[in-house]
């Protein structure tokens, strides 16, 4: 609209018809000049959108340390099950030489397998419970970083669009305007007045 503009501008100088160019130029640049707010508005949700994900990327980097819990979780619960799994063996293999009449000697070595066993596997599972408090406490604050994100972006978000959706309505109101004051110019515009004004800008058409 703003090049309509120009282009009615450069015909403003031509003519009888040079003030009805006048009022096209004066009506076009107004309605460019609403566009633009528009436009402008619309530039503005676009950069909170990329900041929201931008956030959202940031936030991701500051909660790695919940990567690393999960991680540890699944490791040691891994680690955990094995090692339940060699504890009931090493065990269940004690007692079983004690009841089909093994040697002291077999039966002494497999209990000091059986106290390994029972002694790796106790281990484990303090290390579990801690692995899963520290998981459950990560998860949590990971969570709720999240969850401010995602509600101070859709309350800003919705300021935003309600913003632009008030823009759309006064662009409306000022683009009913400019039409009313356009229609207006060109009602009070007749033909006898724009020789009129040809005539006095060029010195013609008067007595002496």
């Amino acid at each position: 609209m703003t090049k309509l503009a120009k282009s009615a501008g450069n015909f403003s100088q031509l003519g009888t018809f040079a003030p009805v160019w006048d009022v096209f130029k004066t009506s076009t640049e107004k309605l460019a000049s609403c566009h633009l707010e528009l436009v402008r508005k619309l530039q503005e949700l676009i950069k909170d959108v990329q900041k929201y994900v931008d956030d959202q990327a940031k936030t991701k980097e500051e909660v790695a340390s919940t990567n690393g819990a999960v991680q540890t979780i699944q490791t040691t619960g891994v680690a955990l099950q094995k090692s339940k799994e060699n504890y009931n063996a090493k065990t269940v293999e004690q007692e079983r030489l004690r009841k089909e009449g093994a040697t002291q000697r077999e039966v002494d070595k497999a209990g000091v397998k059986a106290k390994k066993a029972t002694e790796a596997y106790k281990g484990l599972v303090e290390k579990y419970a801690t692995a899963k408090s520290e998981f459950e406490q990560k998860m949590a604050e990971t969570a709720q970083k999240f969850q401010d994100i995602e509600e101070s972006h859709i309350v800003h978000m919705k300021d935003i669009i309600q913003s632009y959706a008030q823009s759309v309505d006064e662009t409306h109101v000022q683009i009913g305007e400019v039409h009313t004051e356009f229609l207006g110019n060109m009602e009070n515009t007749s033909v006898e007045g724009l020789i009129q004004k040809l005539a006095e800008s060029k010195g013609t058409g008067k007595e002496r």
